[in-house]
């Protein structure tokens, strides 16, 4: 839909979008190998002509430098929508399963075949990676779709809602603008699975509506994202990775990016002059005035933000920044350092520029602290120490992990992207994605030869024993019980 038909989106249109959607995935159009390629490869020319339109886009709604924009958002999109046209064949071709010898003769395979309609709700953070690399799936596995943008990134939204009216088949693939009316609205359908991006307070109210149609659903729902930092790493490169992920994501606007940190007290104090000197080298002594990071999405997110830094409990513990400009909406990159563990910076995901630093006297400790807690969607470890790496990965449940880097997972097609726990469920991204959107149909094929008597009634003892010889797997069993010696 288009942007000036999308703001006339009522409850009412709903229905009608859902059965037209399902009408055109009933007709067997999108589950062709050509009806999937072509919309990809429209997707990529979308990407092609509109570069800059997202980029300015992203500026109005974000103030995301252009840098940013088109590592995270746009190449990561053609990354994608490539790696799965190079892929797609294959992954459309049926899977060949072994059979036993109690369905001998007979062959198997699985196919995978597509769900139906889908329903993708996307966040605001990163509007355009966030609502088309889900659509890249859905299409890949041969669904339709109906997207629904966040309504807190406007310009994403809108510009979204145009080029996919503009360049793709509306038959199958739809964009629903709007704000919460709307999104429930659209929750109150059928759909034959919903994919959710965001925070788990509305992840429980999708998964509400879900169980009301047995729909099921892929959540990724963000968390309390760690970095434990041990005392034997590479501190400017430690450093520099540290604040690429918190800092240079959307200026810690992003589901994966740092929210706390745990060190040892002993290496504390090296590591936060290390981390101001770099934030200095990177974003200037007068950090609001910087192009480099973006704003804070809105005057809500502002105070939210400004709630956790101004909490009693953390008076005091500012180590660097702190500074802000309500009008601008700009906070400075912010480090906490000996922060309660009860306070609300520490109990509430933090979604900003501010990123405490919790000290223990053994990094072990962290094991404690992170595992008290909800799962986070992601873990970074930073350590020279191959045994504690191998602890981390076995002792840390998250939905992703990295050592010595943060973030960089997500750039990897061929790794599954999701949450556990509170984080999320399922996940998505390249082959992933495509399983994420299909169901893994089982097929057998058998001939009218070879009908073997043993499974029909009348029921004997012969007939027990060599269906217990069968599935015991002995050849001289099966041969007593068929010649009946004893």
């Amino acid at each position: 839909m288009g942007s000036e038909e999308a703001n006339a989106f009522d409850a009412k249109d709903a229905p009608k979008i859902a059965g037209e959607l399902r009408e055109s995935f009933a007709s067997g159009k999108t589950r062709s190998y050509e009806w999937r390629t072509s919309q990809l490869k429209t997707i990529l020319k979308i990407l092609d002509n509109h570069e800059q339109d997202m980029i300015l886009a992203l500026r109005s709604d974000l103030s995301k430098p252009e840098m940013e924009s088109y590592i995270q958002e746009i190449a990561m999109l053609k990354n994608s929508c490539k790696a799965t046209l190079k892929s797609l064949k294959g992954w459309m071709v049926p899977e060949k399963a072994k059979t036993s010898m109690t369905t001998f003769p007979s062959s198997a395979e699985i196919v995978s075949e597509p769900l139906g309609v889908i329903l993708i709700i996307s966040a605001w953070n990163y509007p355009f990676y966030l609502s088309i690399d889900p659509v890249i799936g859905a299409i890949a596995a041969g669904n339709a779709v109906v997207l629904k943008p966040s309504e807190v990134s406007p310009a994403s939204s809108a510009l979204l809602a145009k080029l996919l009216k503009e360049y793709m088949d509306t038959s199958c693939v739809r964009v629903v603008e709007g704000a919460v009316a709307e999104t429930a609205a659209l929750l109150q359908q059928k759909w034959d699975k919903i994919c959710y991006t965001g925070n788990g307070r509305v992840g429980r109210i999708v998964m509400e509506a879900a169980a009301k149609h047995l729909t099921p659903v892929l959540l990724e729902l963000g968390g309390k994202s760690p970095v434990v930092v041990d005392s034997d790493v590479n501190l400017k490169v430690a450093t520099r990775r540290i604040i690429a992920g918190k800092w240079g994501c959307n200026n810690g606007q992003a589901c994966i990016s740092p929210d706390y940190i745990i060190t040892t007290k002993d290496f504390a104090p090296k590591l936060v002059d290390s981390l101001k000197e770099v934030l200095e080298k990177f974003y200037g002594k007068n950090p609001l005035e910087s192009k480099d990071l973006s704003r804070i999405v809105n005057s809500n997110h502002f105070a939210r933000l400004m709630k956790l830094l101004d909490e009693e409990k953390v008076s005091g513990k500012v180590v660097h920044g702190g500074e802000r400009n309500e009008t601008d909406l700009k906070i400075a990159p912010t480090i906490l350092l000996d922060v309660p563990r009860d306070s609300l910076i520490m109990t509430e995901e933090i979604f900003g520029p501010l990123l405490p630093i919790i000290t223990v006297e053994k990094v072990e400790e962290s094991y404690d602290i992170i595992n008290s807690g909800p799962k986070p969607l992601a873990a970074y470890l930073f350590t020279s120490n191959e045994k504690l790496k191998k602890q981390f990965v076995m002792t840390i449940s998250a939905g992703g992990v990295v050592v010595n880097d943060t973030t960089i997972h997500l750039a990897v097609v061929t790794l599954p992207f999701g949450g556990v726990g509170e984080s999320g469920m399922g996940a998505y991204h390249g082959k992933f994605s495509f399983e994420a959107f299909s169901h893994k149909k089982a097929v057998v094929y058998r001939s009218f030869v070879a009908d073997a008597a043993v499974r029909y009634p009348p029921y004997t003892k012969g007939k027990l024993s060599l269906l217990k010889a069968l599935v015991g797997g002995s050849i001289l069993g099966i041969i007593r019980a068929l010649f009946g010696w004893s």
